[in-house]
């Protein structure tokens, strides 16, 4: 490798669109996370929530595979969100020995005002671009990733 080669090798990965995409995923997500600070959640309490409110009343062994997030990492977004009045734990009426979750009303509540707050943080990422070309990027990254 040349030493031009070697001082654009820097320039040529930032000019790939899989470097590309993971930096406005990036910032996107620091967006949404600064939004949803002011809930008291961070990104993988709010996924929970979300998950919580979705599929529940469900046992934390499910969300763990719903989520794919290790089982100790439920369990500790799990008692933030059950500290914090998002959620509930009670035995799982359908089998005593383990526990179902469920979203509480203000877990509800909060869950809305994360929705408006991401829809702000994501309007304020595609900014630069008009309606249009926001709809026609949405379309391509849909179509990027359904192969």
């Amino acid at each position: 490798m040349t030493r031009t080669e070697r001082l654009h090798a820097l320039e040529h990965i930032q000019s790939l669109p899989s470097w590309l995409a993971g930096r406005v995923a990036a910032r996107g997500r620091s967006l949404v996370a600064e939004a949803i600070a002011g809930e008291g959640l961070k990104l993988p309490q709010h996924a929970v929530l979300a998950a919580v409110a979705e599929y529940g009343p469900v046992a934390q062994a499910d969300l763990v595979r719903r989520l794919a997030i290790d089982a100790k990492d439920v369990v500790l977004l799990l008692n933030h969100l059950e500290k914090s009045g998002l959620v509930v734990r009670e035995p799982d009426p359908r089998d005593r020995r383990k526990n179902a979750v469920t979203v509480t009303p203000p877990g509800v509540r909060t869950l809305k005002r994360c929705a408006e707050l991401a829809e702000q943080a994501n309007a304020e990422l595609l900014a630069p671009l008009s309606a249009a070309e926001r709809e026609q990027l949405m379309a391509l990254m849909v179509r990027v990733h359904q192969p």
